[in-house]
């Protein structure tokens, strides 16, 4: 009898076998696709708008750079970056990765006249781009549904030229008193029921909750940033912790 162990990663409240959690995260957001935005307006009440604005105005893009944004799906932080580094007089080159070629589709077709934004359909953990070629890295919302999170990370470094900077938006752990419970009821009971009256899949969104409770906390995922290779790694909380960006540098 064999002793070997298989190997699992955490797909919502469960765990699967690693080579499984791809396929079922692409068939999560696949089934999602056309109804995402909307989604992630009536869930968060249109909250999520201000946080990716935070997080493109930390990152203060300018003309000329060249910036990858990974699981970048629709493009909804690609395109924000593209305005603002137009505001300030230029043009910057971005690259939006994803995995899932629906959520690529229907950014292309959202976007079809922005000229600044290429689509490459790509894994986070094996990026399809040369080592050391973009002036930063951005993630929003997508970096807890990689199957190894420290894969993700390792590519974000090796992509990222010297003097680089990493960008993650990321569902966190709350930490303001009283917000945590009010929170949690709401992600556990009116996310799936909404998912079912708006996207059609009850499960997806029931999954998406789940994903984020096992998503590390704030300073355990600066810690994996910091292991990963990168430097003056920070945080900051938004809406209480509900979300938090953290920011580093490839020295």
């Amino acid at each position: 009898m064999s002793n070997t162990t298989l190997s699992t990663a955490p797909f919502g409240a469960r765990d699967v076998p690693e080579a499984e959690k791809e396929g079922l995260v692409r068939e999560v957001f696949s089934s999602v696709a056309r109804r995402y935005d909307l989604m992630n307006d009536l869930m968060s009440g249109g909250v999520h708008r201000l946080w990716k604005d935070a997080l493109v105005e930390w990152l203060n893009p300018q003309p000329g750079q060249r910036i990858i944004d990974v699981a970048g799906g629709t493009g909804d932080i690609a395109l924000r970056i593209a305005e603002m580094a137009r505001a300030r007089g230029g043009e910057a080159e971005i690259v939006v990765c994803d995995i899932n070629a629906d959520m690529l589709n229907e950014g292309v077709r959202r976007a079809a006249d922005e000229r600044a934004l290429r689509w490459v359909c790509g894994d986070a953990e094996n990026l399809p781009v040369p080592d050391g070629g973009f002036d930063a890295y951005t993630i929003a919302f997508g970096i807890r549904n990689v199957t190894h999170i420290e894969r993700a990370l390792a590519e974000a470094r090796r992509v990222l030229k010297p003097g680089g900077r990493f960008l993650c938006l990321e569902f966190s752990r709350v930490e303001a008193p009283g917000l945590d419970a009010l929170y949690d009821a709401y992600s556990t009971s009116v996310l799936p029921r909404l998912g079912q009256l708006v996207a059609g899949d009850a499960e997806a969104y029931r999954y998406l909750a789940e994903s984020i409770r096992r998503f590390p906390p704030q300073k355990t995922f600066a810690r994996m940033i910091e292991q990963a290779g990168l430097s003056r790694v920070r945080f900051r909380n938004l809406t209480g912790g509900i979300a938090a960006m953290h920011s580093a540098w490839r020295i």
